[in-house]
């Protein structure tokens, strides 16, 4: 192991001199966006080999048969934020059709608050918000629903009446991301915090144990923070995980369990690179750079993007033989990319992006995007522009229901869009503001809430017609949260200060 990282950190070293020292020019005479030159990639293909009963097991890193899927087959649930590698899987029905009750209110009365500093600011955050949404998972023959909040603890409740299964895991700041759930089976949770740490955790001692931590400042160069927003990927005994210190990293985890039968890990630290390169601190200029998005997979390669717009893949098929992953696709949306990347069964990514500096190349790309990684010199299949007053354009993850995109703008619209030819299939407003929350489809039902705090479901099984609304329920305080759908049951915080169920019984 010791030879392994030696040998990484050297490579590391040359991959990181030469992306410093690569040149990456934009086409300007027609204002179409480009990709880099230099970018190659695997291209986009139909189906995956394993999706024929007589093909041999996918043997990458990410099935493109399991798009749309759940995250495997050993964790029954909504494992990790949008529930899947590719950031495909809502949740399970049969969902709420007709208006539905509150199941339970958590905490029943109070609020899950506390201040917070960030940038030398003080301020009092309650509930849960923009990446928070829940993991609602099966184990030990009940449904468990386990989130992080800002109270600065990770809570661990029973689905059906809201009540604590597991005592309150503690950290040292407010918890902003979504945690993940492991797929494989093994008792663990993997959860980041504004304390500087992420975080693997037992759940097979009675209370929740840390078994390990990664400090953002274990890597070096990092900028910006020291928070962790980003929900992780867990395969193959891999963790992959981007921190808002603007670093994305690889964990070999080493999970098993020792002689008293408790779950153990031995975390290493295989890899890890900058979100930046000089041609991006050249064209954006400023210091936000941190990866706020939840890291995507698709075959073999990983993708995320930064606050200051930039959009990578990177190729990990010789990490298991312990070569290093090398940048394979490069992408500048020009502005605040927090939203995490989608992709589809052919290997498009959906990309949503901020309008926020307003600058040229903003303009110009736009904000609801789709790319074709296979065409590095110009990726864009088509872009859709949100540019009122800023700020505007993307902060919620794109959901793909059928054949459309399902888009929601900060500003309250919320857009149906073909994936084919990015034509706008139909648009609606929700009120109140800041929609951030990433729009959630199951079983032909779409839901969104807004910030003043109203909770809609609208049928949409004919996706060229306006979605019909369903039902809505005011719950009250801004609804930043995505839901987590299992079930017959809905799942959700407020920055009101309260994580809510919804079912129709």
């Amino acid at each position: 192991m010791v030879l392994f990282r030696v040998f990484i950190a050297g490579l590391l070293v040359l991959i990181v001199g030469a992306v410093a020292t690569t040149a990456y020019a934009l086409r300007n005479a027609d204002d179409k966006p480009s990709g880099p030159a230099e970018a190659k990639a695997t291209p986009a293909v139909a189906a995956s080999p394993s999706a024929s009963p007589s093909a041999p097991p996918f043997a990458g890193w990410s099935d493109p048969a399991l798009v749309g899927k759940p995250y495997g087959t050993k964790v029954q649930g909504l494992l990790t934020f949008r529930g899947n590698p590719t950031r495909t899987y809502y949740g399970q029905g049969p969902v709420p059709r007709t208006t539905p009750v509150q199941k339970w209110q958590f905490p029943q009365s109070g609020g899950l608050c506390s201040l917070s500093t960030d940038k030398g600011k003080t301020s009092e955050w309650c509930g849960n918000g923009w990446t928070g949404q829940p993991a609602v998972f099966e184990r030990e023959g009940r449904t468990w629903v386990v989130f992080g909040a800002y109270d600065r603890s990770l809570h661990f409740l029973d689905a059906a009446t809201g009540e604590r299964i597991m005592p309150d895991f503690k950290t040292g700041d407010i918890i902003k991301g979504s945690v993940t759930v492991d797929p494989d089976g093994f008792p663990l949770l993997y959860s980041g915090s504004r304390d500087n740490y992420y975080r693997v955790i037992a759940l097979d001692r009675g209370t929740p144990t840390e078994l390990w931590k990664l400090s953002a400042d274990a890597v070096k160069p990092t900028m910006w923070n020291d928070d962790w927003d980003g929900s992780g990927i867990i395969i193959d005994d891999y963790l992959l995980e981007g921190g808002e210190n603007s670093q994305f990293h690889i964990v070999k985890l080493n999970r098993g369990y020792g002689p008293d039968g408790k779950v153990t890990v031995n975390p290493q630290l295989v890899f890890h690179t900058p979100s930046w390169d000089d041609q991006l601190l050249k064209d954006f200029g400023g210091t936000a750079m941190s990866i706020e998005n939840s890291v995507a997979v698709y075959r073999d390669t990983v993708y995320f993007a930064n606050s200051a717009g930039l959009v990578q893949g990177w190729d990990l098929s010789g990490l298991k033989e312990g070569r290093a992953p090398t940048r394979t696709f490069r992408f500048w949306t020009g502005d605040d990319t927090d939203a995490s990347i989608v992709i589809d069964a052919e290997g498009f990514l959906y990309v949503g992006s901020e309008f926020e500096t307003g600058n040229a190349r903003s303009k110009a790309v736009g904000q609801m995007l789709k790319l074709d990684p296979s065409k590095p010199d110009n990726p864009v299949v088509w872009s859709v522009k949100d540019q009122g007053a800023k700020p505007a354009g993307i902060w919620g993850t794109p959901a793909l229901y059928k054949d459309i995109a399902v888009y929601d703008t900060t500003g309250g619209d919320v857009l149906g869009i073909d994936r084919a030819t990015g034509a706008v299939r139909w648009r609606f407003h929700v009120p109140g503001g800041e929609t951030w929350q990433s729009p959630v489809v199951v079983d032909d039902t779409l839901f969104i809430g807004d910030c003043l705090g109203t909770m809609r479901a609208y049928d949409v099984a004919d996706t060229n017609a306006d979605p019909r609304l369903l039902w809505e329920v005011k719950i009250g305080g801004c609804i930043e949260s995505t839901p987590a759908v299992w079930k017959g049951a809905m799942y959700f915080g407020t920055r009101a200060g309260a994580i809510h169920a919804l079912s129709t019984s």
